[in-house]
């Protein structure tokens, strides 16, 4: 399951948004079906379409662009910064707020869009999404007019395949926030305006995902986008809620597989489903990873998946 979601009010450049006592988030999820086959023989394959430019908003950046997807990546410079939850709606699991070291990588600036996906199915190293469609569209990932939207219907497994093939990885849960906060104290990537149409997709006002990098206003101090709304994004780190409590100041892992008893994998971000408390950037929320224990044949191998999940690589400079 995921935490519950509380009703409250809600960028791309080239190419191509339980134990201790944490409050549980619930998300409405459709769990994949019958696993694909991991080399599928007739499946419509998207064609990768451009994206229009958008600015990155920190002169500054120092940014790549990914020979193997076109992905624009962002680097985020090595510093301190504040993680966790420090607004009156912070929840337990995002407690204590601490200061946490993180040496410089590179972050996707967008979500992931069917076409790089695409691009992966087509080469038989990825699995196709468990559905093709969206939310509200019937046709999604194979329709040319919604490849540079973000991939859905995906899981942690097929995530942390499609970064291993583009030669990324899932950033790490702290990696994701910095990334989104900077430096300061800020409750959302642009800072601490509630959400609203010109930078989120959220609040179900578009009603389903929106290209990568429409809303150039909600950007993160690093020029990231897309950091809160759209989609979900998966990370790295397996679930534990009281991690905060006890995670390394430097450059922390998540929890090992030793320290959870299951298979609950974070996602952070919120998506366009969602209201202002839940699009808080130190928002931590959770859904089925991979199941060691499974057979390859069974879908909980693989995890479960959404129409509201989708991710998002990053790399090591």
């Amino acid at each position: 399951m995921i935490k519950k979601i509380i009703p409250f009010v809600f960028l791309f450049v080239t190419a191509c948004q339980p134990a201790v006592t944490a409050t549980a988030t619930e998300i409405v999820v459709i769990p994949s079906s019958t696993p694909i086959p991991v080399q599928p023989t007739q499946t419509v394959i998207p064609s990768p379409m451009p994206s229009p430019t958008v600015a990155v908003p920190t002169t500054s950046a120092a940014i790549n662009i990914s020979a193997k997807d076109g992905m624009t990546q962002i680097l985020i410079p090595a510093g301190t910064f504040f993680m966790g939850g420090m607004d009156v709606y912070r929840e337990n699991d995002e407690m204590p707020a601490h200061e946490v070291f993180l040496d410089e990588f590179w972050m996707d600036q967008v979500e992931v869009t069917n076409g790089m996906y695409g691009l992966c199915v087509g080469e038989g190293a990825c699995r196709p999404p468990s559905e093709l469609r969206s939310d509200n569209r019937e046709e999604y990932f194979r329709d040319l007019e919604f490849q540079d939207y973000p991939v859905v219907f995906v899981t942690w497994y097929d995530a942390d395949v499609y970064c291993q093939w583009a030669g990324r990885r899932l950033p790490t849960e702290a990696e994701w926030e910095r990334a989104a906060r900077g430096d300061d104290k800020r409750n959302y990537p642009w800072g601490d305006e509630l959400p609203n149409e010109y930078n989120v997709n959220g609040m179900n006002l578009v009603g389903d995902t929106t290209r990568v990098g429409s809303f150039a206003e909600g950007a993160s101090p690093f020029g990231v986008l897309d950091m809160a709304g759209n989609v979900w994004e998966w990370v790295a780190d397996r679930y534990r809620p009281d991690y905060y409590s006890k995670t390394p100041l430097e450059n922390p892992k998540g929890p090992s597989a030793e320290e959870v008893f299951n298979t609950m994998r974070v996602i952070r971000g919120g998506s366009f489903q969602e209201d202002g408390v839940i699009l808080r950037l130190a928002n931590r929320s959770f859904l089925d990873g991979p199941d060691p224990n499974a057979q390859p044949e069974d879908a909980a191998f693989y995890g479960r998946s959404s129409a509201i999940i989708g991710f998002r690589c990053a790399a090591d400079p």
